[in-house]
C-alpha cells in the first residue's frame, strides 16, 4: 500500500482529489493538509511514502516545502500538482529536488499512476512542460536577486529587507535596480510580473 500526504489548500479540489485517490486498491491517502507550513510536521507523523503537493499554498509555497521533506524525512518522494504550465516553474522543482511534476488538471489515472511511478523511484515530469522547459531561457537573476525580489513581491522595503538580509538599503536598491535591468522591466512591479510570469518567482 503507498501511503500518500496531499497539500491543497481549495477544500473542493483536496475533497475531490482524495475521494479519487481512495478508489485506487493500492494508494491510501493517510493525511490531507490544506497550508505549506502543515507539510512537514504532518509528514512527520504519518510518515507517507509519497507526498503531493500543489505549487501553490498559503504559509510555504510547495516547493519550499518539498525541499524541506527532502532535508527532514528523505524517504518521503514528493509530486508536485500545478495549474500553471510554466516552464521556469518545472526547472525550480527539479531545483528542489522533487520527484515528479505535473499538471493539476490532469486525468486521475495519470496522478494515480505518477504516484505509483514516484513511491518505486522514477522522476515522472508531465511531457509538455518538459518540452516547454527545454525552449525556454535560464532566469538571468541570481539566487540573492530572486530573493530580494520575492521580499519586494510580500510587501517589504528596502529598509525591512536590508535588515532580513544584514545589508545596507542601498545595496538592496541596487539590487532591485539590477534586477529591473536585467529583466527588462518598467519598474519593480513590472519586473515581479515577468518573474512570476516566467515562473522564477
Amino acid at each position: 500500500m503507498i501511503r500518500v500526504l496531499l497539500a491543497e489548500d481549495m477544500h473542493m479540489v483536496r475533497g475531490a482529489l482524495v475521494a479519487l485517490l481512495v478508489l485506487e486498491p493500492d494508494i491510501d491517502v493517510v493525511a490531507d493538509v490544506a497550508h505549506g507550513t502543515a507539510i512537514l510536521p504532518t509528514a512527520l507523523e504519518h510518515r507517507p511514502d509519497v507526498a503531493v503537493i500543489d505549487i501553490d499554498l498559503p504559509g510555504k509555497d510547495g516547493l519550499s516545502a518539498a525541499a524541506e521533506l527532502h532535508e527532514h524525512l528523505p524517504d518521503c518522494r514528493t509530486l508536485i500538482l500545478t495549474s500553471l504550465g510554466r516552464p521556469g516553474t518545472l526547472r525550480r522543482a527539479l531545483a528542489a529536488r522533487v520527484n515528479g511534476f505535473i499538471l493539476k488538471d490532469a486525468p486521475a489515472e495519470k496522478l494515480a499512476n505518477a504516484i505509483r511511478e514516484i513511491s518505486v523511484g522514477r522522476r515522472v515530469i508531465d511531457g509538455e512542460l518538459a518540452l516547454a522547459a527545454w525552449d525556454t531561457e535560464d532566469c538571468p537573476l541570481t539566487s540573492r536577486e530572486l530573493e530580494v525580489l520575492r521580499m519586494t513581491e510580500s510587501g517589504a522595503n528596502a529598509v525591512d529587507i536590508a535588515s532580513r538580509l544584514f545589508l545596507s538599503a542601498g545595496t538592496v536598491r541596487n539590487y532591485l535596480t539590477t534586477i529591473v535591468t536585467k529583466l527588462n522591466a518598467r519598474n519593480r512591479v513590472d519586473a515581479i510580473r515577468i518573474a512570476k510570469d516566467a515562473g522564477w518567482l
